[in-house]
């Protein structure tokens, strides 16, 4: 049996109605891919505390749970683990989002997200993210 993977994605989307993609770094497995900002979750975390926890960590913001609002997940087999990660849409946040861990960052207009190379777990919520931006 594959091991499973959870984690946690955020769509960040600005008062213009962009969404922030970060591009994976050098070095890191599926690197170049553009992906939605989040990370694992802990064992001793629910997935809202680890998607704060990472916006803060790779991006320098500050956001409430509160204010991360359950969009769509994502099931997928990557042959070694297979990924569970739920996406939540963020409109609110403290500070500016910064790459903090060395990736590029972009925002992007949902009707331009599919332009963008991603890893395959990320592509399906796409649909998710522009029908309802």
């Amino acid at each position: 049996m594959t091991d499973l993977l959870l984690v946690a994605a955020g769509a960040l989307v600005d008062e213009d109605g962009r969404v922030l993609l970060c591009q994976r770094p050098e070095g890191k497995s599926l690197s170049g891919l553009w992906e939605f900002p989040g990370g694992k979750v802990e064992s001793d975390e629910t997935p809202e505390a680890a998607l704060v926890r990472e916006l803060r960590e790779e991006l320098g913001i500050d956001v409430g749970a509160r204010c991360l609002s359950p969009l769509s997940f994502v099931s997928h087999d990557y042959g070694d683990f297979h990924l569970l990660m739920p996406l939540y849409l963020c409109r609110k946040w403290t500070g500016i989002p910064q790459s903090l861990e060395g990736q590029a960052l972009k925002w992007v207009w949902p009707k331009n997200l599919s332009d963008y190379p991603m890893p395959p777990a990320d592509v399906p919520l796409i649909a998710a993210l522009t029908d309802l931006l």
